[in-house]
């Protein structure tokens, strides 16, 4: 039997068509009821259980022949659902530009990327201890799409990471991991060396020096 993932298991479900829908626009109760036909009640059951979990929320108003009807769009967590083809877009970026520029170069640009992501979120780091800003660290990793820890071995200090949103180019172009190492170094404070895995089963490691 093929296996089936969670995510694919979840978007044959109803709340995950309702995701779907919502993904291409805001849509009323009335709405989704018609696409998916089933009663207006049985799609308020699935949409009041996809707003516990932030997958979804109420987003305005829209005029109906006897009174308005809320509409619906997803919620802050639900972007995380959709597959990203992050990796595959890094991949193919960097093959064009490392036909086109040095080495040195193409570095140098990622860990310019890094540096650029980081700004963002240091204002929020300014008289942050050492370990608040590894938690920053491993807290703005997971928005970018992968999933850290921090841990210590051998008396050395260690990020694990796994989940790569950009596995599928730091197998032909590991320079793509600069990326993470520099936006590491900027908000942690504190130099950190690249050390991943990469191959079939590829992991992200970054010691903190």
């Amino acid at each position: 039997m093929k296996h089936i993932g969670w995510r694919a298991r979840l978007f044959k479900s109803t709340r995950g068509k309702i995701l779907d829908l919502l993904r291409t626009r805001e849509r009323t109760v009335n709405e989704l009821a018609a696409e998916l036909r089933l009663t207006d009640n049985a799609v308020r059951a699935h949409l009041a259980s996809l707003e516990r979990d932030r997958l979804v929320s109420q987003s305005g108003m829209k005029p109906g022949v006897r009174k308005p009807h809320a509409t619906y769009a997803l919620g802050p967590e639900a972007e995380q659902l959709f597959p990203k083809a992050y990796g595959r877009l890094v991949s193919l970026l960097m093959s064009i530009f490392s036909r086109r520029i040095k080495p040195q170069d193409l570095r140098a640009g990622m860990r310019a990327a890094g540096r650029a992501v980081a700004r963002e979120h240091l204002s929020d780091l300014k008289g942050k201890t050492r370990r608040q800003r590894i938690d920053a660290a491993l807290r703005i990793l997971k928005e970018l799409g992968g999933a850290a820890a921090f841990r210590e071995e051998d008396g050395k200090h260690f990020i694990h990471g796994n989940g790569c949103p950009i596995a599928a180019a730091t197998a032909n172009h590991p320079e793509a991991c600069l990326l993470a190492e520099s936006l590491l170094t900027s908000v942690i404070g504190a130099r950190v060396k690249e050390c991943c895995v990469r191959g079939p089963a590829p992991s992200c490691r970054f010691e903190v020096k």
